[in-house]
């Protein structure tokens, strides 16, 4: 369990390659079972031509995964959409993502 705490928001990255131009900026809150998700959407992604970058500004695609249930998570996440979202405004190309059980519940809002 504290070792899941010290992961929240971070940016997971995976091995690099070379042959992918696209780069994907990927968060995770919330349970073991969101960072495992992630990782298999990155892996799902970089067989579509996508690296993993911790760096948020050189992301063509932005995905953090949610979660509704844990202290403070929504409230940090909205936060970061908040950033994300600045980001944007100087990348308009860049596209953002929401997935996770928080995504699930508010989809009617997000959409």
């Amino acid at each position: 369990m504290e070792h899941e705490e010290s992961k929240q928001g971070e940016s997971l990255v995976l091995d690099h390659k070379p042959e992918n131009s696209k780069k994907l900026f990927i968060e995770s809150y919330g349970c073991a079972m969101n960072f495992s998700d992630s990782e298999v959407v990155a892996s799902i992604l970089a067989i579509n031509g996508y690296n993993t970058t911790n760096i948020l500004e050189e992301a063509d695609l932005v995905l953090v995964n949610t979660c509704s249930i844990r202290d403070k998570a929504e409230q940090t996440i909205r936060k970061r959409l908040e950033k994300y979202n600045a980001v944007k405004r100087i990348n308009p190309k860049m596209k953002v993502g929401v997935l996770g059980c928080m995504a699930e519940r508010l989809k009617d809002k997000f959409l």
